[in-house]
């Protein structure tokens, strides 16, 4: 696991040692350990080096047996000891134990479509001398993060925007059509960051950067192929077959390991399945709240208690103001969803004792388990009304009240299909977008419709409404909210976190999966639950659905309420003049309702990072010292390995 950072020039200028080494310093919490750069007159690649495989050998930049091909690389390959028998009988020597190497070696005798083999989390450059073009790669569902822009006759990229912000000649540019994503749906956009000009590699995405120019290509994409040729039971043994193959793939590790648990099915299942396959007793991290209607620690004891775990709980205050400065450096970009919280607060209690965990992130947008998509079910039942009756029931909803109960049952009655679905998860509307920002930061924002990209994913007629749904997610709210949310939380106490429900072949199993078994009769997750019974504990199974959220509207009634309004109205919100300080009264007044809660927390954050990354330079926090000496290659050392 590490930070990467790099740049490849061709306009005949040098790459520059210290432009890498302030990129690198910006990821010191990515990559404690190690660090280590290479630099040619057209590319310079490095790294940052959390050490969890190979802890001896393998330090990066790995080249191959002639120096012609160098990489960097963050993540895991759970397949490499596979592809490195595999190339070993072809002819390549390997140097190290490090699953880095295996790319390398993969891409010598495959180029960029190396990537398909690869079974894992990643983000990696790979630089050809031969015929000097860079090669980037992200993983299949964005597990990994990398961004990059191209500037001044060169392309950079890094594992995180504030490395990028490190270049003098990346500005500090709000971009206006991310800026209207995030307040619609709490994240930037799938290829665009906060900042104009650096964009985001898309998740199953190479990109090729030569003197022919930059070549952007998809190499996977999620097909929904409905099986309606198995049975339940061999649906189920399935299931069980791939969760377990996939789960002890994510225990190779060369330090500690644990898990992440919440007392859902999902991160229960994976603990069950680890503890299973474990030597020894699991070590487990939870977070409760103060308040108990929040608090899930209950059921994270029984699953602790009946897999023998070395259990290791928190439970969060009201009070995490003295983190969210912290939080907003982490996240790099605005981000409007507080579960944030819990999650760096889990992480940070997990980084006392190991340093690599497991999650269950993934299950519920793989086997329907959100509530959304049971509100959504019932919900189309209406669409037998004819349109007008309909529209005029959308009508009555406007005119009532915010907090009228049925409100949003008539407004979303009165949409159809994919309108209905986007409609649910909006957090600001464009008629409030209007009132939010002032005129002409609204005309700006506004410009592109921020659903754009969402309405594209629900349009395949030939798919089940479940399946388009599921899919939306997939591509969108998982990688921009769930798997960003995750990657930094854990990253900023420099742990690797691992998602073996996110295995793309479990992934691909399960979009084969009928849709009746996932969500039936109102059901969610019929066809998972079918397979864990037996092996997660009955009370957890059969459990309503309750996500990783936060009591804010709670919070916002204690000392979170005058933090808002201290930091929303204050003299250099007010002076920046592109939030309408009228509108955030209006929703200070509001307090406690649900949905502004969301909306307030939206602003938090926006609030914070402006002042963070757009009223003053980025400076990142004091790199810890380095367990070994940076190491530095170039042509001198290529030249070297070649002879």
């Amino acid at each position: 696991m590490c930070g990467i950072a790099g740049m490849a020039r061709f306009d005949g200028a040098p790459v520059r040692l210290d432009d890498l080494q302030r990129m690198c310093a910006a990821l010191a919490h990515r990559g404690p350990d190690d660090e280590g750069f290479y630099v040619a007159p057209r590319v310079g690649l490095g790294m940052r080096r959390l050490s969890i495989i190979d802890l001896e050998t393998g330090r990066q930049p790995v080249h191959n047996e002639d120096g012609t091909i160098w990489a960097v690389f963050n993540g895991e390959i759970y397949n490499f000891q596979e592809l490195r028998r595999d190339l070993e009988g072809r002819g390549h020597s390997f140097y190290t134990g490090t699953d880095t190497e295996v790319i390398v070696h993969l891409y010598e005798e495959r180029g960029r479509r190396c990537v398909e083999a690869l079974r894992g989390m990643f983000a990696f450059a790979v630089w050809d001398e031969r015929d000097q073009s860079l090669l980037l790669a992200r993983d299949r569902v964005g597990i990994k993060p990398l961004y990059y822009c191209e500037v001044e006759g060169r392309l950079a990229f890094a594992s995180e925007l504030k490395a990028l912000l490190e270049l003098p000649d990346v500005e500090r540019t709000v971009n206006w059509t991310a800026l209207g994503h995030v307040f619609t749906f709490l994240t930037t956009p799938q290829a665009e960051s906060i900042v104009q000009g650096v964009r985001k590699l898309e998740p199953g995405t190479t990109l090729t950067a030569s003197r022919q120019g930059v070549r952007l290509s998809r190499y996977w994409d999620l097909e929904w192929a409905t099986d309606y040729g198995r049975s339940e039971a061999e649906w189920v043994e399935g299931l069980r077959a791939l969760l377990d193959e996939s789960v002890r793939l994510h225990l190779v590790s060369d330090v500690p390991l644990g898990a992440f648990l919440s007392g859902g099915i999902d991160s229960s299942s994976v603990v069950a399945t680890m503890a299973r396959l474990s030597p020894r007793p699991v070590k487990t991290f939870s977070i409760g709240f103060v308040e108990k209607d929040y608090d899930e620690l209950d059921y994270a004891r029984i699953v602790a208690r009946a897999f023998g775990t070395e259990h290791h709980e928190l439970v969060l205050k009201p009070d995490v103001l003295p983190v969210l400065e912290d939080l907003a450096w982490h996240l790099d970009e605005p981000f409007g969803d507080p579960s944030a919280i819990p999650t760096y607060m889990v992480s940070k209690l997990a980084a006392e004792h190991v340093t690599v965990v497991l999650s269950g992130d993934g299950g519920d947008e793989l086997f329907a388990g959100y509530d959304r998509y049971r509100v959504e079910s019932r919900e189309r039942r209406w669409e037998w009304l004819p349109g007008p009756l309909r529209r005029v029931l959308g009508a009555l909803a406007g005119r009532a009240p915010a907090r009228v109960k049925g409100r949003n049952f008539l407004r979303h009655v009165a949409l159809d299909g994919r309108e209905r679905y986007l409609d649910a998860a909006t957090f600001f509307r464009h008629e409030e977008q209007r009132e939010l920002f002032s005129p002409s930061v609204f005309d700006l924002v506004s410009a592109a419709d921020p659903r754009r990209d969402a309405m594209a994913y629900l349009a395949r007629p030939d798919r089940h409404w479940l399946s388009s749904l599921q899919h939306l997610d997939v591509k969108q709210y998982l990688p921009l909210d769930i798997l960003t949310k995750v990657d930094r939380m854990s990253m900023a106490h420099s742990i690797e976190a691992r998602v073996p429900l996110l295995d793309h072949k479990l992934i691909e199993f399960a979009a084969t999966i009928p849709p009746e078994l996932r969500l039936r009769q109102g059901t969610g997750k019929h066809i998972f639950k079918r397979a864990m019974r037996g092996l997660v504990p009955a009370p957890v199974l059969q459990r309503p659905k309750q996500g990783f959220a936060i009591p804010l509207g709670r919070w916002f009634q204690g000392r979170l309420s005058e933090f808002a309004r201290e930091l929303l109205l204050s003299r250099a919100a007010r002076q920046r003049g592109l939030i309408n300080p009228a509108y955030v009264e209006k929703l200070l007044r509001n307090e406690g309702a649900h949905d502004l809660d969301f909306q307030l927390w939206t602003l938090i954050s926006f609030e914070l990072w402006a002042r963070r990354y757009l009223d003053q330079a980025s400076r990142p926090a004091p790199a810890p010292a380095l367990k070994s000496e940076p190491l530095v290659v170039g042509p001198a050392t290529t030249a070297a390995v070649r002879a």
